[in-house]
């Protein structure tokens, strides 16, 4: 008990500090049960400005949402590609399915068609079936006629109408060409000159060759134009690129071909070339002969 040192034994400094600890700690505890030291927000976030200046932020984040999206613009759906497909939504079976399904020469001519055909959900074919872009023929269609053996039967040389003096009247009695496309053949035929063979009616753009058959059943080229055709194995690239509907990439193949082999013997050779076709392959056989 002697090694305890009674509070009066402390100096006056000392007990003056004991004191000022002691009334240092009962103001902290009235503060501490007293005061209120709940954090209050800088400002009111439910007050009408800050709802304002949200809804803004979110239609602006919306827009910037709906700007990253790829755009969709008409398409006819016999022709899309797989990249395509993806970018529009459609899984690789549905795909497959329509790929399947034009390897056939079957076409889709409705949205009705394209969904029995690749099995897409409602809510898929009603967001991408407002893009779809069909052919005239298909979305114009004229009014049937009793006469039917006029689409389907061909009628004698004597009887057929001569392509190049055919109005546009006349080649709208056709199936699937309405003024649009009667319009681009007269077009085409001004451009040429004259048709110097019923061949180049398939050259005219756009046109389907089903509908290009069905016109030639009434017509024909009576008064062909007159071409002066070229040798092939004197002629530049740059000549080559004069024949209508051919393009100088094209022109180019042709010559480096015929440079490759010294010369060509006859323009069927022609078919070897990589992408021809066969339409373009009888179009060089108007303008192009080999000697």
């Amino acid at each position: 008990m002697k090694t305890i040192k009674p509070h009066f034994r402390f100096n006056r400094a000392q007990r003056g500090g004991v004191l000022l600890l002691v009334l240092l700690i009962l103001i902290l505890l009235w503060v501490y049960h007293f005061m209120d030291f709940s954090e209050k927000p800088a400002f009111n976030t439910s007050s009408e400005e800050i709802a304002t200046l949200q809804k803004q932020l979110d239609s602006l984040r919306a827009a910037e949402t709906a700007a990253k999206k790829p755009k969709i613009y008409p398409f006819n759906p016999n022709f899309i590609t797989d990249y395509k497909a993806y970018t529009l939504g459609l899984s690789t079976e549905e795909f497959d399915r329509l790929r399947k399904f034009r390897s056939t020469d079957q076409w889709i001519n409705s949205a009705a068609d394209f969904k029995k055909v690749t099995q897409v959900s409602d809510s898929l074919l009603a967001v991408i079936s407002p893009y779809f872009k069909f052919p005239e023929w298909v979305t114009n269609p004229k009014p049937k006629i009793n006469n039917h053996t006029y689409y389907n039967t061909e009628k004698p040389y004597a009887q057929k109408i001569d392509l190049n003096k055919a109005t546009r009247e006349q080649l709208q009695q056709v199936s699937g060409i309405g003024k649009a496309y009667s319009d681009r053949i007269v077009k085409y035929r001004e451009k040429l000159g004259g048709f110097a063979d019923d061949l180049q009616l398939y050259q005219v753009y756009g046109l389907d060759a089903a509908v290009v058959k069905r016109a030639l059943l009434q017509f024909t080229v009576k008064t062909p134009k007159a071409i002066d055709k070229m040798n092939i194995n004197t002629a530049s690239a740059s000549d080559i690129a004069t024949i209508p509907s051919i393009s100088f990439e094209l022109a180019k193949e042709i010559w480096e071909y015929r440079k490759l082999r010294e010369r060509v013997s006859d323009i069927s050779e022609l078919q070897k070339i990589e992408g021809l076709s066969k339409s373009k392959l009888q179009l060089f056989q108007l303008y192009l002969y080999a000697e």
